[in-house]
């Protein structure tokens, strides 16, 4: 008896995600939620484990591809159950294109016989009436190369080739096998580190492997670029150059398809901008007390060996502080009703690989500052490591920010969808300025602030922003 495990609904109405990464090959014997393949959302990474114990038949999926939820992606049963790759589980089409996925699937694994297998992994999948998206035929496919052909001209010819940035067209049993990638012609690498590799003009057969399987691995790329090692020999790629092309030796554009959490902020932002009108403020402010607590603190580690407190941290407490002082600020338009939250749930933009994300800090309101500034630090390091979950990024109420962090002094940033407020934290710089009626040399910093003028007018908006200023010139004033 067989049974597989579709795609799930991992949370918030995504439809769809990409194969990253499999963790298991066919063959392999599993456990109840060991973890089977890592998924890529429009909002995050995902681990999926399994939902059951047994012997994987088949990966119906390879990495790379994006496959709609509720689409069979792994069939666990005997591996003779059917030839690796066959959909022949729920899939009775004659030319192998998906079926119709009409019919319910009650959990994430059901059985051969119709019988819904537990609910083991806390989830289960929606009912779904999507597709498949149609796999290339055999038939359909182009002919295959000259056997004389060397690897490393195979790998650069499909690296040059027209699929999708990030795609991996290496089926998933050939990731398993190294020894199957070698006898192909293939690099054995992860798609984000093909991505890598084409965004940077990287032709992977160029680059040492160390990965366990023989794969190249996204530090071993990144070791070859700082050795100065490009898709070819630096010198070659100028020389064939022409004039006006930025040194690609022809190629003048490059396409990158809007996908995953590009594709949902670039959504998110347009809808923003267009239903939310937005007012922008700015205020410089001297920061030079704010500066030298963050100093202290750290020099003589005032709250513990392990806290480290940033200008941030301070920013953080201020805005939230401000906010609790006026909950317009902290409110979001809900029909004709306007909701204002006592709460701060303070979101912080953060720039990682995979495109911007703005998890929140809950409860920002209540926790002091060595706690906001773990808190930070926290998200920080689970957002650039790609693991930030989509609970991290709901519910926000307020968002920082920090575009000091790329030398940038201010900027008129957009409102994050549910929120009526968000605030640009701008560098900090020696700057002359006047105290008592002398110009001296003060850190002053800039911060901008966009906030929606249905929910907020004018006056609450400068309101708020002067006591954060306040609050960051003299950090004292929000212990009163």
């Amino acid at each position: 008896m067989s049974s597989v495990f579709p795609l799930p609904d991992v949370g918030e109405g995504l439809t769809e995600a990409d194969i990253v990464s499999w963790k298991v090959a066919e063959g392999d014997t599993v456990t109840v939620n060991q973890i089977l393949v890592e998924i890529e959302t429009a909002k995050s990474l995902v681990e999926l484990p399994s939902p059951e114990a047994g012997t994987i038949a088949a990966l119906l999926v390879s990495e790379g591809e994006t496959v709609e939820v509720g689409t069979p992606i792994v069939r666990f049963g005997d591996a003779d159950a059917g030839p690796a790759g066959d959909h022949s589980a729920g899939d009775d089409s004659a030319d192998g294109s998906a079926p119709d996925q009409t019919a319910a699937v009650p959990a994430p694994a059901e059985t051969g016989d119709g019988a819904a297998g537990p609910n083991l992994v806390g989830y289960g999948v929606k009912t779904s009436s999507a597709k498949r998206r149609p796999r290339r035929r055999p038939e359909d496919a182009p002919a295959a190369a000259p056997s004389a052909e060397r690897p490393a001209e195979i790998a650069a010819s499909s690296a040059a080739s027209g699929s999708p940035a990030g795609s991996d067209p290496t089926p998933a049993a050939e990731q398993s096998d190294p020894g199957s990638a070698e006898r192909s012609g293939r690099v054995l690498a992860k798609p984000p580190v093909r991505k890598l590799a084409k965004d940077r003009g990287v032709d992977l057969a160029q680059v040492p492997a160390t990965g366990s399987r023989g794969e190249v691995t996204r530090a071993d790329l990144l070791a070859h670029l700082e050795q100065g090692a490009g898709s070819a020999d630096d010198s070659d790629a100028h020389a064939g150059a022409v004039p006006g092309d930025g040194g690609s030796g022809g190629q003048r554009e490059e396409r990158i398809p809007l996908k995953g959490v590009h594709r949902m902020m670039a959504k998110a932002m347009v809808e923003s901008a267009f239903t939310a009108p937005h007012v922008t403020e700015f205020l410089d402010v001297d920061v030079t007390r704010t500066m030298d607590l963050v100093r202290r603190i750290k020099a003589e580690k005032l709250l513990g060996e392990d806290v480290k407190v940033s200008p941030l941290a301070i920013v953080a407490k201020a805005v939230a502080w401000a906010a609790m002082r006026y909950p317009m600020i902290n409110a979001v338009l809900d029909g004709d009703e306007i909701v204002q939250r006592r709460y701060v749930n303070l979101g912080i933009a953060a720039a990682t690989p995979r495109g911007l994300i703005v998890p929140n800090i809950k409860d920002a309101h209540m926790l002091g500052l060595a706690e906001l500034a773990g808190a930070i630090r926290e998200l920080a390091e689970t957002a650039r490591a790609g693991r930030t979950s989509l609970a991290a990024q709901a519910g926000g109420t307020i968002t920082i920010t920090n575009v000091g962090v790329f030398g940038v002094d201010a900027g008129t940033p957009i409102i994050n969808p549910g929120e009526s407020a968000i605030i640009a934290f701008g560098q900090v710089r020696k700057r002359p300025w006047v105290v008592d009626d002398e110009i001296v040399v003060r850190e002053i910093t800039t911060l901008g602030i966009s906030a929606d003028h249905r929910v907020v007018d004018g006056e609450i908006i400068s309101r708020f922003l002067a006591d954060v200023g306040r609050a960051l010139e003299e950090p004292a004033v929000m212990l009163a």
